[in-house]
């Protein structure tokens, strides 16, 4: 058999358009070309399942081995093999078929991976790191003859009569002077653990040492020998590929050890596996979520019949779900995959929606079955619960019934739980439900044991998702609003009916006001005299509510730009009930009325950690001096 011929192309050259458009992204190749010996050993397993291929498998594997001398990587299978005719109708017709439409849709294209496989381009890929390639190969089909065919990388092609003795296929890259990087060991090597980790043939790359025993020694002490053993670089049976009966808890983590060797162990898991409308298997892991908001993508792993894909999960994937670590497996999606058909494809939304539901679910259960427990994890999984609520309309509508508000007591309660827990006592006099929040309870104690005498409850907002949170919260519950606890004084965070006298006369009140201008030269605090419990302090600073709510979202980047260029504008309560007032107003001595009030506006500045630099030295000093 001997055949020279041309590749019918009716337009410009094929090749070089592939070696222009995945130059960056070449090390695919290995992945295209182990993955098609891995589906032909898969074909021959079957078939011989079914009776069709009365031969002796032997053991099969796909075996990968570099030759720095010759300059070459071969890529060897004990498959099906081809018959020269074979060769032709699947190497040199099928391949190009749409040879002519690939030219003209993807002269463009920006993206490797919206050509490659489209066109049954996938061995071609060879063509990026070789100027030739040869395939020797022995048909299963009895009485086939070995056939070999070579083409350099231009449309012609030689077939003819091969050298292979045992059924299978040889692909011989010839490397060319660009890409003598993949004639390192350790480059390949990388390479196969990226994509073939998983693959379900054993893929061999070289041998490795192990020990192995070898008698005793004249004490009677064990001795061991070296022995060269095949260096399979994958776990053919992942956990994900097996029913969740047949595994138990030491399985999945020591999983999660084997994708993240570094990481602590996960919180808990969830088995995919669903084989209507789409076929998807898979294990997602709760990672232990750090209070700094950092989604750590590139965290689950994509794969298309356990050739890995890609860690770019964005569409797949829902954007909440980026927080949790994992691999997610679908025969559903192609092996060669783009990011407009990730965003356009039916069964990749599908698959999005799914994985919503058992997240929801599975956390719902969580719940459900073992509050305690749920609630420990609460710390690391608040954060991912706020943000799936927050980004995805379905997840809140599951996601209501387990959430959990922490209060300043570290207690936990459910939205229906909270609700029935403050509202007789935090109902104002619009019939209003108010939620009273602090988000960082040291600097803000003052505020939270005033609003603890009131009988008011103060929850735990220090997560930097919490603004977003209570925005969707008062969107959501019906007449509730949320008020971080340093808002107003305690009297009038939650307008009630009932007001507290004042001791104060009008013109008292105006002498106050009066003293209060002289010492705080700031115009920034705009001052005001309060009816307020004796108990509270003298002096209170706060902020509004709105202003800083839309400060804070303008430093976080929600389009709030205005509201942060202003500058920062304060309400001094000056609580005209204090006997410290009084004492103000009975002293004669104007420069001694002057520094009490500054003491006590410094002590309102201190309480809040608003007082620092000169300021803060000069109120030591004076505290000193009136001491």
């Amino acid at each position: 058999m001997q055949e020279k011929g041309t590749i019918s192309i009716h337009t410009e050259n094929i090749f070089p358009i592939i070696k222009k458009f995945l130059y960056s992204d070449n090390e695919i190749f290995l992945r295209e070309l182990v993955a098609n010996a891995v589906d032909a050993t898969q074909k021959i397993k079957r078939l011989s399942s079914l009776g069709e291929y009365k031969g002796d498998l032997g053991e099969l594997k796909v075996s990968v081995s570099v030759d720095e001398k010759k300059k070459t990587i071969t890529i060897s299978d004990n498959g099906l093999g081809m018959t020269g005719e074979e060769i032709k109708k699947y190497i040199n017709q099928i391949a190009f078929s749409g040879a002519t439409e690939f030219v003209e849709k993807f002269k463009d294209a920006k993206d490797a991976n919206e050509i490659i496989g489209k066109f049954g381009l996938g061995f071609y890929s060879a063509f990026m790191v070789a100027d030739q390639v040869e395939i020797q190969t022995l048909s299963y089909q009895d009485g086939a003859e070995p056939a070999r065919w070579i083409c350099d990388g231009s449309t012609e092609f030689e077939i003819s009569a091969g050298t292979r003795a045992s059924r299978g296929t040889d692909i011989i890259l010839h490397v060319n002077k660009e890409s003598k990087e993949f004639l390192d060991k350790a480059k390949i090597k990388e390479i196969l653990e990226k994509y073939c980790k998983f693959l379900p043939i054993p893929v061999q790359f070289g041998t490795r040492s192990e020990q192995e025993p070898d008698g005793e020694d004249k004490d009677g002490k064990p001795k061991f020998k070296s022995v060269e053993v095949d260096n399979i670089i994958n776990n053919t049976s992942p956990i994900w590929t097996k029913s969740p009966s047949e595994l138990k808890d030491e399985d999945y983590l020591a999983f999660y050890k084997e994708l993240y060797p570094f990481s602590e162990d996960p919180l808990f898991w969830i088995h995919l596996n669903v084989d209507y409308p789409f076929n998807l298997t898979g294990v997602l892991y709760f990672p232990k979520v750090k209070n700094e908001f950092e989604i750590q993508r590139n965290k689950i792993k994509l794969f298309s019949r356990q050739v890995f894909i890609t860690d770019e999960v964005k569409d797949v994937v829902p954007e909440f779900l980026m927080l949790l670590h994992g691999v997610i497996d679908s025969p559903d999606i192609p092996l060669n995959v783009s990011r407009s058909f990730l965003q356009a494809d039916s069964a990749v939304k599908k698959i999005n929606s799914y994985i919503t539901k058992k997240v929801a679910d599975k956390l719902a259960s969580l719940f459900k079955n073992d509050r305690k427990a749920f609630e420990e994890k609460w710390s690391d999984i608040g954060l991912f619960v706020k943000y799936g609520m927050i980004s995805e309309e379905k997840f809140y509508d599951k996601g209501k019934d387990f959430v959990l508000l922490n209060n300043t007591k570290n207690e936990y309660f459910t939205l229906e739980e909270y609700k029935e827990k403050v509202k007789a006592a935090q109902t104002d006099k619009n019939d209003m439900l108010v939620y009273l929040y602090a988000t960082d309870t040291d600097k803000q104690d003052t505020f939270i044991q005033s609003a603890n005498k009131k009988g008011y409850d103060v929850l735990n907002m220090n997560s930097p998702i919490d603004p977003h949170f209570i925005s969707q919260l008062e969107q959501k519950l019906e007449k509730t609003s949320l008020k971080r606890v340093d808002a107003d004084v305690a009297d009038k965070i939650i307008s009630k009916e009932d007001q507290t006298v004042h001791v104060l006369n009008d013109e008292e009140k105006a002498r106050v006001k009066a003293i209060f201008e002289k010492a705080i030269v700031k115009p920034n605090m705009r001052i005001e005299i309060e009816s307020l419990n004796p108990e509270e302090l003298p002096v209170i600073v706060t902020m509004d509510e709105f202003m800083r709510r839309m400060k804070d979202m303008s430093k976080m980047g929600g389009g709030m730009g205005f509201y942060g260029n202003l500058p920062d504008n304060y309400n001094v309560a000056i609580n005209g009930n204090h006997k410290l007032i009084g004492k103000i107003l009975q002293t004669q001595d104007e420069a001694e009325q002057t520094q009490l009030a500054k003491q006590a506006f410094d002590l309102a500045l201190l309480s809040q950690g608003m007082l620092t630099g000169a300021e803060l030295t000069e109120f030591v000093n004076r505290s000193v001096s009136l001491i």
